[in-house]
């Protein structure tokens, strides 16, 4: 069967930062009715949906939106979800499958804890190889700040570098009204924050937020019934690591080093042709490791790299452009709002931040503690 080339469409967000009187469903259900209005499409279009959360299957949320669709998704690998169900989305649309998907989430993180809703905060699995990790106390945070410590012993990186990136992010974030933290702050400030794990202030990681995101992906045949302007799939991959420690064999290596140079292929493009990137940050390391593993520095040469303000505004490689979950939003599985902010960065509509010029976007969600990493290349022409 011929393979068709596959657009996203439509791409909103929802109410996002504090929103404690709406719920999961209703961001979810607001996001999905904001990007179905940026495409110009209607409802009755959609006959492939995905979704994703506690009381948000595929299925439930589809009857919630009035919805029939004949191909789901609820893919769960961590932050990196939604780009990986975009990939299947539009694998099933080149074949034929379908015509339009749409993928939605929403996230009440913040407001949980606040509530103190009991399971809202971030738990790691007890059964299976975790068992022998989780008595010792290994937490999320604790994972990624032994990475980030490996990574100082091997190749020299300084707090001062990984503190650039949180700097950059909040210097893209004063550009963003909708940012929960639209200010700058320094390096200084970095150093200043409470200590949460070792190298790790609160200001190297990542917000805690409500908010919810949409995408919809379209065939090429049904691009002109669209109101926005298309941003075409060019490549996307995915790729497994580890969910042990024991089982990370490099923990200065992400599975992005696999993902990405895919990606790239099949995309037919090099680091070198991106104009802006979209990169999880759920940590800062997380992001220097993705910069290296993606191919836009050698392995051990991002702290330098990045210390060079490549990141920020008017940077060689911008990144993160709304702030990212650094200053913008987290409510979560990030890789949904990484997908809205290329597409609108690709077409141009950014104001304040817009990166002069975009045409190929790369954007790259890590899920679990550099898990599961999901790349997708996308660019203003086919």
């Amino acid at each position: 069967m011929a393979s068709r080339a596959v657009a996203i469409v439509g791409a909103a967000l929802s109410e996002c930062g504090r929103v404690p009187d709406m719920t999961a469903r209703g961001l979810a259900a607001q996001a999905a009715r904001r990007a179905l209005a940026d495409s110009g499409l209607d409802k009755d279009d959609i006959d492939g949906f995905g979704a994703h959360g506690a009381l948000l299957s595929p299925v439930d949320a589809a009857e919630h939106l009035g919805l029939r669709p004949s191909w789901v998704d609820s893919t769960d690998v961590g932050g990196s979800s939604w780009v990986a169900m975009a990939q299947h989305a539009a694998a099933a649309i080149a074949v034929g499958e379908v015509d339009v998907v749409l993928l939605t989430y929403g996230s009440t993180a913040r407001s949980d804890v606040k509530r103190k809703v009991r399971g809202s905060a971030a738990a790691m699995p007890t059964g299976g190889p975790m068992q022998f990790e989780t008595q010792y106390g290994a937490t999320l945070i604790a994972k990624y700040a032994m990475a980030a410590r490996r990574h100082m012993i091997e190749f020299g990186t300084t707090c001062e570098q990984l503190a650039e990136i949180a700097v950059a992010a909040h210097e893209w974030g004063a550009m963003n009204p909708d940012a929960f933290e639209s200010f700058s702050i320094t390096a200084d400030d970095v150093a200043a924050a409470p200590m949460l794990a070792d190298p790790f202030t609160a200001k190297h990681v990542c917000l805690r937020t409500d908010g919810g995101g949409a995408v919809v992906l379209a065939a090429e045949e049904r691009v002109g019934d669209c109101a926005a302007a298309p941003v075409w799939i060019r490549g996307s991959a995915q790729a497994a690591s580890h969910v042990s420690m024991s089982a990370w064999g490099d923990f200065t290596r992400s599975p992005a080093a696999d993902s990405g140079p895919a990606a790239f292929a099949r995309a037919g493009v090099s680091p070198d042709d991106i104009d802006v990137c979209q990169l999880y940050d759920s940590f800062t390391h997380t992001v220097l490791t993705t910069v290296e593993d993606l191919g836009f520095c050698e392995k051990g040469e991002g702290g330098p790299f990045i210390a060079e303000g490549r990141l920020r505004p008017g940077g060689s490689l911008p990144t993160n452009t709304d702030g990212g979950g650094l200053a913008s939003c987290h409510p979560g599985m990030r890789g949904m709002f990484l997908m809205v902010e290329a597409v609108r960065q690709l077409r141009g509509v950014c104001g304040d931040r817009q990166v002069p010029d975009a045409a190929l976007a790369c954007v790259n969600a890590m899920g679990g503690f550099m898990s599961h990493s999901a790349t997708m290349i996308l660019g203003t022409s086919r």
